[in-house]
């Protein structure tokens, strides 16, 4: 099966054909981590519930939690005004980090320097 054609179309790729997601946790809206998608994730995560990404280091999809147990269960998926970034609106159990924290922006905050 592929992804729908209509949102298929939509769709603005980079030039290796995938799309920024930006995964939230859907109820208290903290940001949890950035991944990538290709039109096989998209429509595996549409169509499963389960967040599905693109590994770029693995070159290959994987599903959120399949080996640590650290389940992304999606809520709702959309796409920004340009279609050019997913939003997905999951419940995360466990760890969204691969560090093992709740999100992959807790452990390096940067200073702000405002005059």
């Amino acid at each position: 099966m592929a992804l729908d054609s209509k949102i298929a179309a939509r769709l603005k790729r980079n030039a290796d054909g995938l799309v920024p997601a930006i995964v939230q946790q859907h109820d208290t809206g903290e940001v949890l981590m950035l991944a990538w998608m290709n039109d096989e994730a998209l429509h595996l995560t549409l169509t499963t519930g389960s967040a599905t990404y693109w590994s770029r280091s693995r070159a290959e999809i994987w599903v959120k939690g399949a080996t640590s147990g650290n389940v992304q269960h999606v809520r709702s998926v959309a796409l920004d005004c340009d279609a050019d970034t997913i939003l997905l609106k999951v419940d995360q159990v466990g760890a969204a980090c691969h560090t093992g924290d709740r999100t992959c922006f807790d452990a390096d905050r940067l200073e702000l320097a405002l005059g």
